[in-house]
C-alpha cells in the first residue's frame, strides 16, 4: 500500500475510498454478549452449572435426596486491541477530501474484524476452566466432523446437525454455521439440479436467505485452516461468549511531537471463550 500521498489532488478526485475488505464484525450478533454484565478488570469469570438426576421415592417417609450439581467456571483474558494513524497538516493543504474520518471509519472496520478472530479463535481453541481458570479444556475429537479429503458437503451438516442434536443442545436457541465462500460452492456443486436441495442451496449463495438444515449461515474468511483444510464451525448462540470490556472508541488529537500533525486513534478491549464443548462442531473442510 501507499503512502497518504497517493490521495494529493494531481489527478484523484475528491473521495477518499475504502479498498474491499470486512467492514467490521460479523459474528458479534452469533455469540453472547457480556451475559452478566459490564466486565471490569483483567479476567472475566462466567459460570456454569450442570445436570441434575431426579430419584424414584420407593418408600413411603423416605429421605430426602440431596444432590449436589456441577458447577464449573470459564475465564476470559481480556485484550485491548488499537491502532492510529498520523495525517500532517501539509496534507490536507494538497487534497480536495479530509480523510480523517474515513480513517476512523476504517479503524473501527479493523477492530471488528479482531473481534471475528478472537470469537473464531475461542470456538475451537483451547478454554480456561476451573475456580482461576487454571485447567486447559480442548475442544474434544468428538466435536470434530472427519474431512474424508472433502469440502462441505450437506452429509457434513448432517453429521453436525446431529452431534448437536444428541447432546440435547437446547432446541430453541440459534445455531449458526460459519463458511467461507468456498463451502458455499461445494454445497452448489455437490446438490443435483433435480434435488430439492438444490434450489435451497442456490438461494443461499444468491443471498435470497441465509438458512439451511436449521444452521443461520454466516460467510467469514477469517476462519482457522490446517494442512489446506478450512476449519468450519457449527455452534448455537450460547455456546460462545464474547466478554467486552471497552467498546470501539476513537479519538483524535494533535500530535505537538510530530509537527501538530493529527494522530487518529481507535482501541478496543475484548476477551472471548467457548462456555460448553457440547454446544459446538468444528467440521474440516478441503479447500
Amino acid at each position: 500500500m501507499g503512502a497518504v500521498s497517493v490521495g494529493f489532488v494531481k489527478q484523484f478526485g475528491a473521495n477518499v475510498m475504502h479498498l474491499v475488505q470486512q467492514k467490521g464484525s460479523r459474528l458479534r450478533p452469533t455469540v453472547l454478549v457480556n451475559p452478566d454484565g459490564p466486565i471490569v478488570g483483567e479476567e472475566a469469570f462466567f459460570d456454569q452449572l450442570g445436570t441434575q438426576t431426579a430419584q424414584k421415592k420407593t418408600t413411603r417417609n423416605s429421605d430426602t435426596p440431596i444432590g449436589t450439581p456441577d458447577h464449573a467456571r470459564r475465564m476470559v483474558t481480556l485484550f485491548d486491541f488499537e491502532l492510529a494513524v498520523l495525517h500532517d497538516k501539509q496534507d490536507q493543504l494538497k487534497m480536495l477530501a479530509d480523510p480523517t474520518s474515513r480513517y476512523v471509519q476504517s479503524q473501527a472496520f479493523a477492530l471488528g474484524r479482531a473481534m471475528d478472530t478472537e470469537i473464531i479463535v475461542a470456538a475451537s481453541g483451547t478454554a480456561k476452566t476451573g475456580k482461576t481458570g487454571a485447567t486447559s479444556t480442548t475442544l474434544p475429537s468428538a466435536q470434530k466432523g472427519v474431512s474424508a479429503s472433502a469440502g462441505l458437503t450437506i452429509a457434513k451438516l448432517l453429521s453436525a446437525k446431529e452431534i448437536l442434536d444428541a447432546a440435547e443442545t437446547d432446541p430453541d436457541e440459534k445455531r449458526y454455521c460459519i463458511v467461507s465462500a468456498k463451502q458455499v460452492t461445494n454445497l452448489i456443486n455437490t446438490t443435483e439440479i433435480k434435488s430439492a436441495d438444490y434450489n435451497t442451496v442456490k438461494a443461499l449463495a444468491a443471498g435470497q436467505l441465509n438458512t439451511f438444515l436449521g444452521f443461520e449461515f454466516v460467510r467469514s474468511q477469517r476462519l482457522e485452516t490446517a494442512s489446506s483444510e478450512r476449519l468450519v464451525l457449527c455452534y448455537l448462540r450460547t455456546g460462545l461468549v464474547l466478554a467486552v470490556a471497552q467498546e470501539i472508541t476513537t479519538r483524535m488529537t494533535e500530535r505537538a511531537d510530530k509537527s501538530y500533525a493529527m494522530q487518529v486513534y481507535a482501541s478496543l478491549g475484548i476477551g472471548a471463550t467457548r462456555m460448553e464443548e457440547e454446544q459446538i462442531v468444528q467440521v474440516a473442510c478441503t479447500e
